[in-house]
């Protein structure tokens, strides 16, 4: 069940399917009950285009990456990421082989590998903002940092809020993950 809270807190605009990825760290209690949740819910989410992967795990806790694969092809596919994704060693942007090297890099990286934006359906130029100035001086602050569009980013930021707000609200009021997930 908690894994389930975890969806609806961090990943209603996935379910939704008004964003293209989430991320969220998850404590595990038990490794038995959790990869039972996990793959429970994968293969459920699954029907409606929805992916559930852990791109790391340190001692008791799971880095969980919830994507819509249709949606995050057109991610990697927007002009200027695949030669921005190249300076980190991204050669094939299939959405298997990225995961892949996106996996590879959280554990040789001493520092959060911050192309993930990129992962999570933020603007390339947002992304690139935020490893130039090393996280300071955006000109606004909610999901991510925004360094260009700042009008276009609060919008977004709005709707994301709306649909968490909603969603918490109906899971609290007994709908399941597997109802609130918009099929693609």
């Amino acid at each position: 069940m908690l894994l389930e809270r975890h969806l609806i807190e961090y990943c209603s605009p996935t379910l939704a399917s008004l964003k293209s990825a989430s991320l969220f760290n998850h404590t595990v209690a038990s490794e038995v009950e959790f990869m039972e949740q996990f793959d429970r819910l994968n293969s459920q989410l699954g029907e409606k285009g929805i992916s559930l992967t852990i791109l790391c795990r340190q001692q008791n806790k799971a880095l969980i990456y919830v994507y819509r694969k249709k949606q995050l092809i057109q991610d990697l596919n927007k002009p200027g990421v695949s030669c921005f994704l190249k300076n980190y060693g991204y050669e094939n942007l299939s959405v298997e082989a990225a995961l892949l090297r996106l996996k590879v890099r959280l554990k040789q990286e001493k520092t959060f590998p911050h192309e993930i934006g990129i992962f999570l359906g933020y603007p390339l130029l947002d992304v690139i903002g935020f490893i130039t100035h090393a996280g300071k001086n955006c000109i606004c602050l909610g999901c991510w940092k925004v360094y260009c569009n700042e009008c276009e980013a609060v919008k977004r930021f709005a709707k994301y809020k709306k649909c968490k707000d909603i969603y918490a609200k109906l899971w609290q009021n007994g709908r399941t993950v597997w109802q609130l997930t918009v099929a693609v």
